[in-house]
């Protein structure tokens, strides 16, 4: 397959601005290419992942990524798919969340390429000393209002009241578009004119949702005599159900680490359905088409196996977290189904267990014969007492880091300890606690 065929197998390509033709336009020769990211917190999340492998993907095909973090633009907030208003966010905060996704961006592209590496660009570098007057007299004369009165992110705002109460009047509450979020889409469309200029780029990707703000980039290149610019969309990353992929109930899936552990980011990927594992195998993953049809051939004869969830777990977790994030992830999921704990330091136990509560007590409590199992478990909190602790251990539930607790004699001591400080705790079969030894 050509590339562009692979993207279309893959079910990256949604729509474009010129179907008959992008194929050949891209074997032609190395295109540049740019996505934006938006910098509303200090890291990406599974949203982001379409964006970065595309994005990848263009890059291992020969052409010339940019990946855009929008400095400027996060300061208003991108109004399409949105109901109502972002809060807005100060300069400082938006630098940090900018610096913060860069990082996590190079784990996905090179940018020390030597005819194709990636730039990392920041749309406020280009903005920033804008004047008011200046912007709409260079940008704003080349934009007529009826052509963002017709985009669909702009059509789907107006008329509607973001406030409580919809009886108010157009003083009392706010209309359904700030002239802040109408002017988003200006400063975008100039973003594809600026790196045009600057780099060549001539392609811009993007969310099916951005298919407007896309449009109207190319429209203002035209407007303001630039060559013929075009633009492509990948799907919205959906269940199989319409919702979108990556969210939990404690909240979205992050690529850092701090936020979502390799583990719970392997275990998300593990259990997604059937009905969704394939197209994410085929959309997110560097797995080849081959690969990929051998594991829905497993998957369709012994679905029980699991293994297409299994594969895109792995492949992503590498993929976010390095082989370190992945050995850690697998061996979380190994304790979890009951491996003992050993040889871990206080950082991959912290990963593992990174829900599980803790509490500090006293190295002190270790010398001597030790802290007594009951004693222990009433203090790890998996005991609201000593009677129920007993009745726990006699009754073969009370686990030393997924040792069996032999009996009531039993004391917690130094070689009992997982890693440098902490002992791990279970009662039954999955309620963890930690103790950690200071």
């Amino acid at each position: 397959m050509s590339f562009y065929e692979d993207l279309q197998w893959r079910g990256l390509v949604h729509q474009t601005t010129n179907d008959a033709g992008i194929a050949a336009w891209l074997d032609e020769k190395p295109r540049t290419v740019y996505a934006g990211f938006d910098p509303t917190a200090d890291s990406l999340h599974v949203g982001s992942l379409m964006g970065l492998v595309v994005l990848r993907r263009f890059q291992q095909a020969g052409h010339k990524p940019i990946a855009v973090v929008g400095g400027a633009t996060g300061m208003i907030g991108d109004p399409s798919g949105k109901s109502a208003e972002r809060n807005l966010l100060s300069k400082d905060e938006l630098q940090k969340n900018v610096e913060g996704i860069g990082q996590q961006m190079r784990k996905f592209l090179d940018f020390d390429a030597n005819d194709n590496g990636a730039v990392l660009a920041n749309n406020f570098d280009w903005t920033g000393s804008w004047t008011y007057l200046e912007f709409l007299r260079d940008v704003g004369k080349n934009f007529p209002v009826n052509v963002m009165l017709a985009k669909d992110s702009v059509k789907s705002r107006l008329g509607r009241s973001d406030g409580p109460d919809k009886s108010a009047t157009a003083s009392d509450d706010a209309s359904g578009m700030s002239y802040t979020e109408f002017s988003y889409m200006l400063l975008q469309a100039y973003d594809f004119v600026h790196l045009n200029d600057e780099h060549g780029c001539e392609l811009q990707a993007g969310g099916s949702d951005q298919w407007g703000n896309i449009t109207a980039g190319i429209d203002l290149a035209r407007r303001m005599g630039r060559p013929q610019l075009f633009g492509l969309t990948w799907p919205l990353l959906t269940k199989s159900d319409g919702t979108k992929m990556g969210k939990t109930e404690s909240g979205a899936v992050w690529l850092d680490p701090l936020r979502t552990s390799p583990y719970q980011f392997f275990q998300y990927w593990v259990n997604v359905d059937d009905a969704d594992a394939s197209k994410c195998l085929r959309m997110l993953t560097d797995l080849s088409r081959e690969q990929i049809e051998d594991i829905e051939t497993v998957q369709t004869a012994h679905p029980e196996k699991r293994m297409a969830q299994k594969q895109l777990a792995e492949q992503l977790t590498l993929l976010v977290h390095g082989q370190d994030g992945l050995e850690v992830a697998e061996q979380a999921t190994s304790i979890f189904f009951g491996a003992e704990i050993a040889d871990l330091n206080d950082e991959q136990l912290g990963q593992i267990f990174s829900e599980v509560p803790s509490k500090e007590l006293s190295t002190d409590k270790l010398g001597g014969d030790g802290l007594a199992i009951v004693d222990a478990l009433v203090e790890a909190g998996l005991a609201k007492s000593k009677s129920e602790a007993r009745r726990t251990v006699q009754q073969g539930g009370a686990y030393i880091n997924n040792r069996r607790v032999a009996g009531l004699e039993q004391t917690v001591t130094n070689a009992d300890l997982a890693s440098e400080t902490t002992v791990v705790l279970r009662s039954g079969k999955k309620k963890y606690a930690l103790l950690r030894f200071r």
